[in-house]
């Protein structure tokens, strides 16, 4: 869609928990843009991607558990580890980490992924009082109930309940959190860092 319309797209795969492939996702980014002027740091996995969906703490297999904090929490990190030593080398720039409402409370049968979603959140507010004075502004968006294939296990599950709990009684769209990643990597958002925004539809509030 990018290409279409007469920008310039790159799409590159690879596991964000290995370190080398990481470094080689920015290396190719800088070889074809020459610089990172902001990142956005979204991979992530489900419960039910690892076999613990409806499970509750104790029910969590230890690799289940290792998987999900390696994706959802140790790469989120190694990401941010080498979009900062960049940035911070080329006069700043802006990076978003996907939070969640799950790292702002705690929420049944999805333990390490809450505990995975608490720790993106500590980074974020870390990196951004370590790396203000490099110009580098770091926040995160915690979405609520997206449509995405991720949620769609859960909502086969219990999406009555989980609607009823929302007060504009909808799940939000990618779209709704893409506006908010886009204002927070531009100039726009100048003055804001160490922020979690909550894109919810008001779950939180509730």
């Amino acid at each position: 869609m990018v290409n279409a319309v007469g920008g310039q797209a790159l799409s590159l795969g690879g596991d964000v928990t290995d370190d080398a492939t990481v470094q080689g996702l920015i290396r190719a980014t800088l070889e074809a843009y020459g610089r990172l002027d902001c990142a956005f740091n979204n991979a992530g996995i489900a419960g039910y991607q690892v076999d613990a969906a409806g499970k509750r703490t104790a029910e969590w297999s230890e690799a289940a558990f290792d998987r999900m904090i390696g994706v959802n929490l140790k790469g989120v990190w190694l990401c941010m580890k080498h979009e900062l030593l960049h940035m911070a080398a080329h006069g700043g720039g802006a990076i978003v980490n996907t939070g969640s409402i799950a790292g702002l409370v705690g929420l049944p049968t999805s333990s390490a992924y809450v505990a995975a979603k608490h720790g993106v959140l500590g980074l974020t507010k870390t990196a951004a009082i370590e790396y203000a004075a490099d110009k580098i502004r770091v926040n995160a968006v915690c979405p609520g109930y997206i449509r995405t294939k991720m949620t769609e296990e859960v909502m086969t599950r219990r999406g009555e309940a989980l609607m009823a709990m929302i007060p504009f009684h909808r799940m939000g769209t990618p779209e709704e959190i893409a506006e908010l990643v886009a204002w927070l990597c531009s100039d726009r958002a100048s003055y804001v860092t160490g922020a979690c925004y909550n894109v919810d539809g008001g779950y939180m509030a509730v």
